[in-house]
């Protein structure tokens, strides 16, 4: 087991660790939002057919080569195509077919001109420039073409794919399933939220702030319970997490205190630890481990620096397991909005909102950063770096960092 390590080897500790979950079939009407297993190819051109993109006419290009605004050319109407429709009868010398937009191009015509750049009656139209061949026409194939690669195991299935997905008829495609993650808290400092306040007392925060910071990661969490600080309560919890869940989250009682059991009673549930302990504030005390082949992640009782680190260290594997193929955080340049007066001795990473300011993403600090300072979570998008040794930071001040 590791000591206060780099979040970075933390990171790819806890990555290292997980694989995907199993996948199964749904239909695609629900497969928004979810992760691809399988790759796809596309079975058919998209569009099938030639078609117009306007509401027009269609005609042959070599009829109107000399046609202008003192020489038009007049052309025989033969029938109407509307979307949908079919051509009853081929485009020849002298002719055209109005065409409405996603209609099939005819037999014989190889242009399509918008109709306000025409004159016409129901039965003649009237041109008044030359045209070249394919001119407005899109071609079959033009969107996807048979044979081309879709998407492979790990993407994301957002509303473009799902729009691809139907347009070649993929009714079931195979996706990982939504990782369960069981929750886990710990202290006996923690009230549920619908008892009365006591004296020495908090409300169980930590439960409801990861449960939704879980769900925005694709996961399912699963309410498990609270245990009080004791090793043989908490260790049952763990060890039922272990038979249901994909992977565990617990906060509390992971710092070096004599009421600080989480560790151990990981370890009597089953849990070898990977490492206690990160180089960063806040969230420097936690403990993640691996039980039965499955992830735990054990954090500090603080809510924000439980959810500084979730996001830092937690949430790339756990996008892992989900199935992403890109499931490292976004890096970035971030830059501070304004100034950051406190030195940082130790990596510190800082919660903030991105803006655009004339152009430029730049990113606005809350005023308190604190283990406990819940409130400087909300909104939170990215987080920025601060190298150890930092002394304080001036606005504009360009930091590594990362996208949520």
């Amino acid at each position: 087991m590791e000591k206060h390590i780099s979040y970075e080897a933390a990171r790819t500790l806890t990555a290292d660790a997980v694989s995907p979950v199993a996948a199964e079939r749904l239909p695609l009407a629900d497969c928004a939002g979810r992760v691809l297993a399988q790759s796809l190819a596309a079975a058919e051109n998209v569009p099938a057919f030639d078609r117009s993109p306007y509401d027009g006419y269609a005609f042959r290009a070599q009829d109107v080569q000399g046609a202008g605004q003192d020489s038009p050319v007049e052309l025989r109407v033969l029938e109407e195509i509307p979307a949908g429709g079919v051509s009853h009868c081929p485009v020849t010398e002298g002719t055209a077919v109005k065409v409405l937009t996603g209609a099939p191009i005819p037999p014989g015509a190889d242009a399509v001109v918008k109709y306000e750049a025409t004159q016409f009656t129901s039965e003649t139209v009237t041109l008044f420039k030359p045209a070249k061949p394919g001119q407005n026409i899109v071609r079959t194939g033009e969107d996807v073409k048979a044979g081309q690669l879709l998407a492979s195991p790990g993407a994301v299935i957002d509303a473009g794919l799902i729009g691809v997905l139907a347009a070649q008829r993929q009714t079931q495609p195979l996706v990982y399933r939504r990782p369960r993650v069981g929750l886990i808290t710990t202290g006996e400092e923690l009230l549920p939220l619908t008892a009365e306040p006591a004296p020495g007392k908090i409300y169980d925060t930590s439960r409801y702030t990861l449960s939704a910071a879980l769900t925005a990661l694709g996961c399912d969490p699963v309410w498990l319970g609270w245990a009080g600080d004791d090793v043989e309560a908490i260790s049952r919890l763990v060890a039922q997490g272990l038979e249901s869940c994909d992977a565990l989250v617990l906060t509390g009682g992971v710092s070096a205190g004599d009421y600080d059991l989480t560790p151990a009673a990981m370890e009597q549930g089953g849990v070898e630890l990977l490492f206690r302990g990160v180089d960063f504030k806040p969230g420097m005390a936690c403990a993640y481990g691996v039980g039965r082949g499955k992830l735990v992640c054990g954090l500090s009782g603080n809510p924000a620096a439980a959810l500084t680190n979730f996001y830092a260290i937690a949430a790339p594997a756990l996008r892992k397991l989900r199935g992403l193929a890109d499931y490292l955080p976004r890096e970035a340049r971030l830059t501070l909005a304004a100034p950051y007066p406190k030195p940082s001795p130790m990596t510190r990473l800082l919660r903030g909102r991105l803006k655009l300011d004339g152009g430029e993403a730049a990113l606005e600090l809350p005023a308190n950063q604190g283990n406990a300072v819940l409130i400087s979570a909300v909104g939170c998008d990215a987080i920025a770096v601060v190298p150890a040794g930092s002394g304080a930071l001036e606005a504009g001040t360009v930091l590594k960092g990362f996208v949520l």
